[in-house]
């Protein structure tokens, strides 16, 4: 009875019966009077040969028998959907408190509870750290092995995680391959902390063994912490973040503690990322061209084309400073696409003997229409295919050889010639020069710049252009500053150069009065010039005073 009551009782979590609970209450009270007045002369009957109960009362009792029995059914079943309810809103607080697939905190209840325990902390005169972790280049295991292999990881390394911090802290999973996690240190220990992020990259860092092969994780750990003026989970969070980025720019597996210069310099990042935003469609981004020469005769032969920014907010920033920024931020294609359209034309107004040399980054080389696009370029703006020499260098080519393949091969069957570019410095330059059909090579200006002086550069060089003798391949010194480094190149045999002895990255407006005190313009020169000579020479002495010391100009073409 006492729970039968309880169902009466109105609860948040389901509905009151209203109709069943009248009809048992009914059935109990008028069983209670049918029964008196039947039950007696039942018995009597039976006993005492009386004339029976009255039927009408007879059957209203066996009615109210009849109700009760549905009313303790209808009770069963109320119990029993209250037993389902609560197991469901059980179910569901943890779904809305936690991962589905890790079974760590989510992003919002890691907020909630983290909020709460930094106003614990500050209490007893202690703070929480706050980590933020990111997997190092976890896309690569859901391309190669697939989503399925993807979550198995995700779910061995939240165990490690759990595993590896102290056992009352708050661990999250707050999407993708990024976790958090916080807990209370004494400020006064900071190597606490950092005994901490020690473990999680150790124990993240151990193979894991999975049903087909074996997955090697690495993670880049972001650290910040709360104090009376930091408070907001909000602000502590995008500390660590902070942090995280620093932590994979120098170079992942390592873990990176929040410091103040750290958000300044996002900020300036920002702020130049919003320019370029703006400054690529304003025609901001322009190239200058790095003259290419052949070694024995002396003579121009073609260019190499080097992004320039030329901001009215900012001033004229090196490639160097905005390239990177371009990657990162997914600006680079776009970048990239206006330099090189507008080369194209320049190269147009040119000698036809003149050719153009290109550098593609790693970023661009993910896209598989990377070649449709430029030959789109050269059909736009009517250069022909081969003045054009793409340069690819070595390390772009590890993330995905097959599909820098594909691009190399769909370039050369449209006539554009492709060169190897910082030749020595990647890992494996003979097996990319095995794999891949490459035109040219191009000796790395480390090399090149300290020939004459260092043996051991020399005796590279000299390998490298023996390399080429045999292979057939065409060889392009860069970093070329003195008259000895040529010399040295000369005995090597033919090829071309470039460097600063033979001047520094010109402006189209300068390039275009060389060319024509050289007789190297063909006869519809003026007919699209953008500027006249005398404000790009204003602007190349603007350049000059923010350009590199010789031996840091930063190589960069289209992409940078």
């Amino acid at each position: 009875m006492h729970n039968f009551i309880e169902l009466l009782k109105p609860r948040h979590t389901y509905k009151t019966d209203i109709v069943a609970s009248g009809i048992i209450l009914s059935a109990i009270l008028m069983f209670v009077g049918t029964g008196s007045i039947v039950m007696p002369k039942v018995v009597a009957s039976y006993y005492e040969d009386g004339s029976g109960p009255d039927n009408v009362i007879a059957a209203a009792m066996m009615l109210n028998i009849a109700l009760i029995i549905f009313g303790w059914n209808r009770y069963r079943e109320l119990a029993n959907e209250i037993v389902i309810r609560r197991a469901a809103e059980k179910t569901a607080k943890a779904i809305a408190c936690t991962d589905p697939l890790t079974k760590c905190l989510n992003r919002r209840t890691l907020s909630e509870r983290t909020s709460n325990i930094i106003v614990e902390a500050l209490e007893i005169r202690k703070t929480v750290a706050f980590l933020m972790l990111d997997l190092d280049n976890f896309k690569s295991i859901n391309d190669v092995q697939g989503h399925d292999s993807g979550d198995l990881v995700l779910i061995e390394i939240s165990k490690r995680l759990q595993h590896a911090v102290p056992s009352d802290s708050l661990v999250s999973r707050l999407g993708g391959d990024e976790f958090a996690c916080a807990f209370i240190f004494d400020p006064e220990s900071p190597q606490t902390v950092e005994r901490v992020c020690e473990d999680i990259i150790d124990c993240i860092s151990r193979p894991i063994i999975g049903p087909q092969t074996e997955v090697n994780v690495t993670t880049s750990i972001g650290v910040s912490y709360a104090d009376p003026n930091i408070t907001s989970f909000d602000n502590i969070m995008r500390r660590a973040d902070i942090a995280m980025y620093f932590s994979k720019k120098n170079g992942r597996n390592r873990f990176t503690w929040f410091e103040q210069s750290m958000e300044d310099e996002v900020q300036v990042r920002n702020e130049i990322e919003s320019a370029m935003r703006a400054g690529i469609a304003k025609g901001e981004f322009i190239p200058f061209y790095e003259q290419q020469v052949d070694l024995q005769t002396g003579d121009l032969i073609g260019f190499e084309v080097l992004a320039r920014w030329e901001s009215p907010e900012l001033g004229n920033l090196l490639p160097e400073i905005f390239i990177p920024i371009a990657e990162d931020s997914g600006l680079i294609n776009e970048l990239s696409e206006a330099v090189m359209e507008q080369a194209m034309r320049d190269a147009c107004h040119w000698d036809s003997a003149l050719t153009i040399s290109v550098n593609v980054s790693p970023v661009q080389l993910r896209d598989p229409w990377l070649a449709q696009k430029i030959v789109k370029l050269l059909v736009q703006t009517g250069l022909p295919a081969n003045r054009l020499e793409v340069e690819i260098t070595e390390t772009c080519l590890f993330e995905n050889v097959d599909m820098a393949q594909t691009i190399i091969n769909s370039l050369k069957n449209q006539g554009v010639r492709v060169a190897l570019d910082d030749f020595g410095t990647g890992y494996s330059s003979l097996a990319h020069l095995r794999s891949l059909p490459f035109d040219r090579i191009k000796i790395d200006r480390s090399f090149v710049a300290s020939v004459h002086e260092n043996p051991e550069s020399a005796a590279i060089v000299e390998a490298i252009a023996g390399l080429g003798k045999s292979m057939n391949l065409p060889i392009t010194a860069e970093g070329i500053e003195n008259e000895a480094v040529v010399t040295h190149l000369q005995s090597l045999g033919c090829m071309k150069g470039q460097g600063f002895l033979y001047g520094r990255p010109q402006s189209m407006g300068m390039t275009h009065k060389m060319l024509a005190e050289k007789n190297l313009l063909n006869g519809n020169h003026d007919a699209d010039l953008r500027k006249d000579a005398s404000p790009d020479i204003a602007s190349e002495n603007r350049m000059s005073a923010v350009m590199p010391r010789p031996g840091l100009e930063a190589k960069r073409s289209s992409s940078g």
